[in-house]
């Protein structure tokens, strides 16, 4: 079993900056991680993804999010630069390590944490 925790969430205006930290507990920290959010009334979607053979993102946050890993301290990080208030979501880390449905599909993922609150104001 692998517990997730989130944190780095908070409110922040239009163009500000935040840095997600996800840490996780348990079993060896497993080879997919990666970053969705959901916002109000909207499905979950993928941000960010970190594996072996690289980092994968949306097209909504590329150029301006960053996804890295410590693998020692099993901490995967989403920095978060030029928010925009669109970007407004709980944002939930996961792991995994099946790599059949392809990184940016929830279905790969295996444990997820509680979410963290990010809101950015116009």
């Amino acid at each position: 079993q692998v517990q997730l925790a989130e944190s780095g969430g908070g409110l922040v205006q239009a163009g500000d900056s935040l840095r997600l930290i996800c840490t996780a507990s348990g079993r060896t920290f497993n080879n997919l991680a990666g970053w969705f959010r959901q916002a109000p009334g909207k499905e979950r979607e993928f941000v960010a993804a970190i594996s072996w053979s690289g980092t994968y993102y949306a097209d909504s946050v590329k150029g301006r999010f960053t996804i890295s890993r410590d693998n020692a301290k099993k901490t995967v990080f989403l920095q978060m630069n030029s928010l925009k208030p669109e970007d407004t979501a709980v944002y939930y880390c996961a792991a995994g390590s099946s790599s059949w449905y392809g990184p940016s599909d929830y279905r790969d993922y295996d444990y997820w944490g509680q979410g963290t609150q990010v809101t950015v104001s116009s």
